[in-house]
Formats: structure tokens, sequence, C-alpha cells
């Protein structure tokens, strides 16, 4: 006699539906607890800073809106709580308070391999992975025991490895951004305290954005850029980018004039508005800043001039090192202007490794324990090579041959041969 399964079928599927939304809800409900109380937590540490008439600078007011959370069990909403910070650092900035555990741009854990990073980082040791997986991904994390996190951290550095002695000779970038990025890792060898990571981010013929080199080194030492530039190099990336975007204070640009003599340069408003304001008082902050805004969103390098000429003038007799710090960089500041109006926004800031990176730090400055520099290096190449895949391209793509060639701009504009 045939034995119909049809019954038998339907009833595991709903089985497993109703596991699954058990496992949803678990997850949930976890999530919001451990955002909860880390939200209670920052409160708790801020509770005594209240400005002068005694109210307090850092509230809870409401929640943010709804957003979900895709996983290996499916979506998980969760409602973070919104915090008022109201103080200001040493530059003049708000501060924001940010959740180490739900990141405001994480909307999906696509795969092990990229989940398992983020949570090293958090600061979960090896032997607390498999009950956080569980939480998130349901029961196929049971497999991944401390002895398989391991596994994959070593194959990991093998990826590295490979990585950065890649071959560069079909590619070449347009521009590129450098940083130097310190990352407060206790480490096991003596030493440094702060382990300090060289990143090199290039925008492809294409328009896209890659990272290009990843290398322990010193910010400031001009060796440190030579030698990462040098094997760039010879890795065949034989092809000066057109426009190199950092901090004036790397020691990169001394080695970029003798690998790439040719590239152009641009200084990082970003980092030069907040060593600008360091040498200002306070209560000038907001006025000087608001002017230096005025500077780079101009629309034309003359109105640029314009508008640099009247803060050098409103802070040259009071306050002449703010200026100086300003007016050493004057030409190197407005070169995006020779280049498309539509990749302004790309090249007046080293933002595309700032953003990447400022969340990279908050993690590795949660990790326990002790680790190793090759350890560090490692996670944040696999965190940044997942966070590759969500940077954005570049506008005005099809301004980028131009630029190859040499076509001159003039304040963003092509120039038209007479």
């Amino acid at each position: 006699m045939k034995q119909d399964t049809t019954g038998n079928e339907a009833l595991a599927m709903g089985s497993r539906d109703v596991l699954t939304e058990i496992l949803r809800s678990g997850a949930q409900d976890m999530l919001a607890a451990a955002i909860g109380n880390e939200v209670a937590e920052y409160l708790r540490q801020h509770a005594d800073c209240r400005d002068e008439t005694g109210r307090r600078q850092v509230v809870r007011n409401g929640s943010l809106p709804e957003r979900s959370l895709l996983t290996g069990v499916g979506p998980v909403t969760v409602r973070q709580p919104r915090v008022e910070d109201r103080r200001v650092d040493e530059q003049g900035r708000r501060l924001r308070f940010s959740s180490n555990i739900l990141p405001p741009y994480l909307r999906r854990t696509k795969s092990l391999d990229e989940l398992i990073p983020w949570l090293y980082l958090k600061g979960i040791s090896t032997g607390d992975f498999t009950e956080a997986l569980q939480a998130l991904l349901g029961p196929q994390a049971v497999g991944l025991s401390p002895t398989n996190i391991v596994r994959l951290k070593e194959g990991w550095q093998e990826e590295w490895q490979l990585w950065s002695k890649r071959s560069l000779q079909d590619k070449q970038y347009v521009y590129v951004w450098a940083d130097g990025v310190y990352f407060n890792v206790r480490l096991e060898e003596p030493g440094n305290d702060r382990q300090c990571i060289l990143v090199l981010m290039g925008a492809t013929a294409e328009g896209r954005k890659e990272l290009l080199a990843l290398a322990e080194g010193y910010r400031e030492s001009e060796q440190s850029w030579k030698e990462l530039l040098l094997e760039v190099k010879a890795r065949g990336l034989v092809g000066p980018p057109q426009l190199a975007v950092g901090d004036g204070a790397l020691g990169f640009w001394a080695a970029l004039r003798k690998v790439y003599g040719q590239t152009r340069e641009q200084r990082c408003w970003v980092h030069k508005t907040a060593n600008v304001l360091n040498k200002l008082p306070n209560h000038l902050q907001p006025k000087a800043k608001a002017m230096l805004h005025d500077i780079w969103m101009a629309a034309t390098k003359a109105q640029a001039e314009k508008a640099f000429a009247l803060w050098v003038a409103t802070f040259q007799a009071k306050y002449p090192a703010a200026v100086d710090c300003l007016v050493k960089d004057r030409e190197a500041l407005l070169t995006f202007y020779d280049f498309p109006a539509e990749h302004w926004v790309h090249l007046r800031t080293t933002n595309p490794i700032e953003s990447t990176f400022a969340t990279v730090r908050l993690r590795t400055a949660k990790t326990k324990g002790c680790g190793s520099r090759t350890a560090c290096l490692t996670m944040v190449f696999k965190l940044a090579q997942a966070a590759q895949n969500h940077w954005r391209a570049l506008n005005g793509r099809e301004w980028l041959a131009d630029v190859i060639q040499g076509v001159r701009f003039v304040d963003g504009i092509k120039e038209i041969a007479a």
C-alpha cells in the first residue's frame, strides 16, 4: 500500500516555520535587550554632564524609526532608543551616541565571513561565538565551534597574504585616498599599544572605489609610505593616479612625490578644519567653521579665493597660528576645482576612508584581552573588504576618461578647445 507522505511533509514544514518564528522572536528580544542595556549604560556614564543651567546634556529622547535586520532566520525588526547628546568635543563638533551592537548602516547579516569579524572585533571571545551566532543565524550555527572559528581566522590570514601580493598590472586608479588609521588594540607584542595601519583606497577608470593597499606602518613616516607605494608600483601599478587626497600631516606626500611625482595633491578639508579649529578658542569655532565651509563649498575657485582671503583677514591679528595652519596648504586645498564638478564631493575629503574605519576603530577598542598585530591587520582587512561592496561609486563617471587623458577642467567644467 502506497504511503501518503503529503500530510507528514506539510506537518514537518509547519514545524520548521514555527521553530523559525520562535528563533526569530528570541533573537529580536535578545537584540532589543542588549541595545537597551547599552543605551542605559551610556546614560549612566554621562549622568553628571550638565550645562550652566543644570540641565542634563545626555538624555533619552524617544526611539529611532523601526528597521529590519535580515538574518539567517529571516527579518528581525528592532527599534533603537534615541539618545540626545548635547555635548561638543574640543573641535566644536557634536558628540553622538553610536551603538556598538547595531551600527546605523547594518541592514543584513549576509554571511558568516562578514558577520564573524564584526563579532570578533566587538569583543566576543572565541568560546562565545556559537551562542552569539545561534541567536542571530539559527541552528545552522551549531557547527561553528571555537576550533572552527580559529581555522576561519587562519584562513583569513592566508587570504590577506595572497591579496597583499596580488598583481596590479591590469589596474588603473584615477584617484587615490590615503590615511593612517590607529587602532586601540592591546597587543601581545611589546612596544606601542596603538597599532597604525596605512590605508590606500583607489577609484578605478569605471568609477568604482576599491581597497588598494593596507599595511602596518607609521602615519607620519615618509619611509613607511614610500615602502607601501614602491610595493604597489612593483606589483604593476606603474601609471600614476591623477589626484591623491589625504591629511597634510601624513608622510605620504613626501613619498608620493618620489614614487608618483606626476600625481596632483588635494588636502582633506575635514582634517584641515579640525586642525585649524583646534587653534581657536571654543566660542569662535562655530563662526570659523562656517567661514571655512564657505571656502570649500564655493561654486568657483575665484569665489573660494575670496572667502579664503576673508577668513585670513578675520583671524590674522589675534590667531596667527590658526591662519598659518590654513594658509600653508592653500594651493593643495583648492586643487579639486581643476577636476569635474561631479567629483568634488568625493575629492574634498578622505571621508571614504574615515567613514569605513571609524566603525572598525569602535570595535577594535572593545576587544577583550590581547591580540597580535597580524590578527588586527587581518580583521581590519576582512571588514574593509566587506564594506567595499557598499562603497558609493563616483558621480559623473562619464568624465573619468577625460581626466585620464589630461583634459583641462576649469571650475569643474570641461574646457572646450577653440
